[in-house]
């Protein structure tokens, strides 16, 4: 199965977001592990989504579960059966607006360095789903993103659940 990787995932799964339960941080590490076993990961042509992974995460070291996912990706963002190479189109050459991002009003307001994510999801064929694990923001705008064709796969729904804040002061 291909997915999108939301760069809190593994920033999580190396245990480095005070957010996170320690269910949650297990889940972020189990599916990890489990993609760079068995699955594909899509990414953006330009580099964007590997850039912000480096910008977070370290390839070499002592690496954490998460580390081990950025240097899976530097080693497998070539190999076809790894990882898919989606191309998508930067809006007046910023590194935050896309055309594959909906034009949908109500995704005004949706985090701009996220929107690369939504960008890659929307503009593979199969439209694969985003893992996500501690951004609260996405959780307020699920059912928006869904009803634009973009389904997120929230690795640690417990905790957005469990937190009354979530729903109210996201949208």
């Amino acid at each position: 199965m291909t997915v999108v990787v939301d760069t809190n995932v593994p920033v999580v799964a190396n245990g480095h977001s005070e957010q996170a339960s320690p269910d949650c941080v297990v889940a972020c590490a189990r599916r990890l592990e489990a993609l760079t076993r068995s699955g594909k990961l899509a990414l953006d042509d330009k580099w964007l989504i590997i850039g912000e992974y480096r910008a977070n995460l370290r390839s070499s070291g002592q690496p954490g579960v998460g580390d081990a996912f950025l240097k899976w990706v530097l080693t497998n963002w070539g190999n076809s059966q790894r990882c898919e190479i989606v191309k998508i189109t930067l809006v007046n050459s910023s590194e935050t607006e896309f055309r594959e991002f909906p034009k949908d009003k109500r995704l005004r307001a949706f985090d701009p360095s996220d929107r690369k994510f939504v960008a890659v999801a929307l503009a593979h064929p199969n439209r694969p789903p985003i893992l996500q694990a501690v951004d609260w923001k996405w959780w307020g705008f699920r059912k928006v993103l869904h009803s634009n064709g973009v389904d997120v796969e929230f690795l640690c729904e417990e905790d957005y659940q469990g937190d009354a804040k979530s729903e109210s002061r996201l949208c």
